[in-house]
């Protein structure tokens, strides 16, 4: 893992960045989880890229790797009865901000993935489009994320086998959704969304 990254490692050098970012955004079911993430000076990682762009194999290899070596991370969690009440969009800057409440380092800047944020109280920020593919901060959070939920979603498969959320990981998949109209909804089900094709979409 030592292949030299085309990912930038700041956006300003020399300033304490955290790289911010959300996975499930998207999903029927269970919470939006977000990640923020300090880089050392220095740090390489040639595998190291957008979630999205990587298998499971290797975001599950590289978690251990950025844990290790990252000046402090963090992961915040809102859950699917949180998101009804306030939305998914105000639900995914929160799950940052807790994420940043956590840090053990204060950052003087944050990154955050994609065009819009809810500013964080004393801390300036950068809104970049996908920023996961072109800084190594938020490429980092972005892997956080997703296998911090995909843990989570796979703990609930458990319970809740007949969703197939081992698989799907709550994403509206054509068999979820028919799972939904088969056993109805679980208490993990995000009320506020389409949960069957056949559904108003509400509107925010």
């Amino acid at each position: 893992m030592s292949k030299k990254n085309s990912l930038e490692l700041y956006l300003e050098k020399g300033r304490i960045e955290a790289g911010c970012d959300e996975a499930g955004r998207g999903c029927l079911a269970g919470p939006v989880f977000a990640a923020a993430v300090i880089l050392p000076p220095g740090f390489e990682c040639g595998l190291l890229n957008d979630s999205k762009q990587l298998t499971e194999k290797q975001r599950y290899e590289l978690r251990p790797i950025i844990e290790q070596q990252a000046l402090a991370f963090a992961v915040g969690i809102v859950d699917n009865h949180e998101i009804d009440e306030i939305n998914i969009l105000k639900a995914s800057f929160l799950a940052m901000h807790r994420a940043v409440d956590q840090l053990k380092i204060r950052p003087e800047h944050l990154l955050i993935d994609g065009n819009r944020f809810s500013p964080y109280p004393g801390i300036k920020h950068t809104c970049i489009i996908k920023g996961d593919g072109k800084y190594l901060s938020i490429a980092a959070a972005s892997i956080l994320a997703k296998t911090y939920r995909d843990d989570f979603m796979d703990c609930i498969h458990t319970d809740y086998p007949e969703y197939n959320w081992g698989k799907n990981k709550g994403y509206p998949t054509k068999a979820h959704r028919e799972a939904i109209r088969r056993f109805g909804p679980s208490p993990f089900h995000r009320q506020s969304f389409r949960l069957l094709d056949d559904q108003l979409t509400l509107e925010f």
